[in-house]
């Protein structure tokens, strides 16, 4: 196969990414309109969630894996969250150096009402998309992370 074209499948998927990468931006532009009035921001709010969603607290580099983002630009999002008052930081009995990110009464207030604001909101784009069919999206796009994780499928 030459170098200079790709398959049928290549070229639908970078169609499909180049699509993604529309979709990413509107998404992140709707995020920030939903929890403007909270003084969130879209980023903000992922990094609120993905400290929410924890079953134990955790450092900023473990956050910020765990959210497939650089860790500098977690780190100063959530220094801003803790100037805030939204979290607070933690000692770890593992890492010294490595503290902990905790949510505070307000953060876990912030965020719930974010998600209460998330939800009609989310209930209204899958007007007309089957579950099955979102599903399907959401595997597609699992598997290609994972590879590109290197992990295989």
């Amino acid at each position: 196969m030459s170098i200079d074209h790709r398959t049928p499948a290549g070229d639908a998927l970078t169609d499909a990414i180049l699509e993604l990468f529309r979709l990413n931006n509107l998404l992140l532009a709707a995020g920030d309109r939903l929890v403007a009035d909270l003084g969130l921001t879209s980023a903000r709010w992922q990094v609120l969630g993905t400290i929410a969603a924890t079953a134990r607290s955790q450092p900023v580099a473990w956050l910020a894996r765990d959210m497939g983002a650089n860790r500098q630009n977690v780190q100063r999002i959530v220094n801003d969250l803790e100037r805030e008052g939204l979290v607070r930081y933690e000692p770890n009995p593992h890492h010294r150096r490595a503290r902990l990110v905790v949510l505070t009464e307000a953060g876990r207030r912030s965020f719930n009402e974010a998600m209460r604001l998330q939800t009609p909101w989310i209930n209204g784009l899958t007007d007309g998309l089957s579950v099955r069919d979102i599903e399907t999206a959401r595997a597609v796009m699992s598997t290609l992370r994972n590879r590109l994780e290197g992990n295989g499928e």
